[in-house]
């Protein structure tokens, strides 16, 4: 029997933003989407059954990471990725290009072999070509597929930029011909260019031209300010795709989120929320607080009176006070699913809008508060 083929339909538009449905032979995915990320086959400090129950339809993985360790063969001796990590969810793997640049200590990038690199582990040496790169996300068995660019550093050096969304284009199309034609799986095309609009536009045409199930912005959340950000996005929005899908990659802070959608980004995937979760800093519709300050000791209010999922109101900011200031696991469990949780709450608030036509209300409440 055929899987069901990947697909994606726009069912209500707010402006530029979109509430959408993405369709994909393990479950659908509600857009504006957020995928937890879980770099190493798990989203830190939380099962996926807990993921699940946050209402995430989708999580994202490492294909870096994974390559390292365990090894994309060990994964495929498992039955792939979700059966190694005990996920039905839909997973999404990016290419790895991202982590050669923020990871490496020593890398050298070749137009032919892709990036040479040490392992941030053992200093090990590996090639990641773009046919490497798809062949270990194949490996993984993730149900989409993202091609292997390059993530520059950020810099105004218009040149050093350009050449970067060139090469980045090279390796869309060897990506491309590498993955084939796999209808139950999509392949997404990156957009690089920096903050130069019409590099950004260069290199948008040139993925169209080759002509992908979905396009991702690559290259930002590197150190460039929201504004920046933004303006990136004002840019290129009117002349993405309609019918497919847009994910604005390792983006971002709920204020992030909420501005991207305004300017027509459907899927996003951050560590922030379980990287915070980790440390004491909690989302909550009030804004956010770091749970290990004095003031929250004797506090026998829960975190966030709002939350209406899993039994998390149970736990009082004093009692999280406490776990966190004596270093215990369970923190860092409960602040994480917090946060997730707070994240879906969000998309899904963010959908309502949509649909109901009061986007614009709900962004200009919140854009400055969380």
């Amino acid at each position: 029997m055929a899987l069901k083929e990947f697909a994606f339909k726009v069912l209500k538009k707010d402006k530029y933003a979109r509430c959408g449905l993405v369709e994909t032979h393990r479950g659908n995915i509600q857009t504006p989407a957020f995928m937890p990320v879980g770099t190493q086959a798990t989203v830190k400090a939380c099962t996926i059954d807990d993921i699940k129950k946050t209402n995430s339809e989708i999580i994202l993985s490492n294909t870096y990471h994974l390559m390292i360790r365990p090894g994309v063969e060990r994964i495929q001796n498992a039955g792939g990725l979700h059966k190694f990590m005990n996920c039905d969810l839909p997973i999404l793997t990016d290419s790895g290009g991202f982590q050669v640049m923020s990871l490496s200590k020593l890398n050298k990038i070749d137009k032919k072999k892709g990036a040479i690199f040490n392992s941030h582990v053992d200093g090990k040496k590996f090639y990641l070509s773009p046919e490497e790169s798809i062949r270990i996300q194949l490996g993984l068995n993730s149900d989409i597929v993202m091609i292997m660019d390059e993530c520059p550093k950020k810099t105004t050096d218009y040149e050093i930029i350009k050449n970067s969304m060139k090469l980045s284009l090279h390796w869309a199309e060897r990506s491309k011909k590498a993955f084939g034609i796999i209808p139950h799986k999509a392949l997404f095309g990156i957009v690089q260019g920096g903050l130069f609009k019409d590099l950004r536009l260069q290199s948008l045409e040139g993925l169209i031209k080759i002509n992908f199930d979905g396009y991702a912005l690559g290259g930002l959340a590197v150190g460039e300010t929201q504004d920046e950000m933004f303006k990136v996005l004002d840019n290129i929005k009117e002349f993405l795709p309609d019918k497919k899908p847009r994910y604005l990659m390792g983006v971002g802070t709920p204020s992030d989120i909420i501005g991207s959608v305004k300017r027509g980004i459907d899927m996003f995937d951050c560590v922030l929320p379980t990287r915070s979760g980790r440390t004491g800093l909690a989302f909550t519709w009030d804004g956010r607080l770091n749970i290990k300050n004095n003031i929250y000791k004797n506090d026998n209010s829960p975190l966030d009176p709002n939350c209406k999922n899993l039994n998390l109101n149970k736990y009082s900011k004093n009692y999280l006070n406490h776990l966190f200031n004596t270093n215990e696991i369970l923190a860092s469990m409960l602040l994480t699913l917090h946060n997730i949780n707070f994240y879906q709450d969000l998309m899904a608030a963010i959908r309502k809008n949509i649909k109901e036509g009061t986007f614009d209300q709900f962004h200009d409440k919140y854009i400055d508060k969380l």
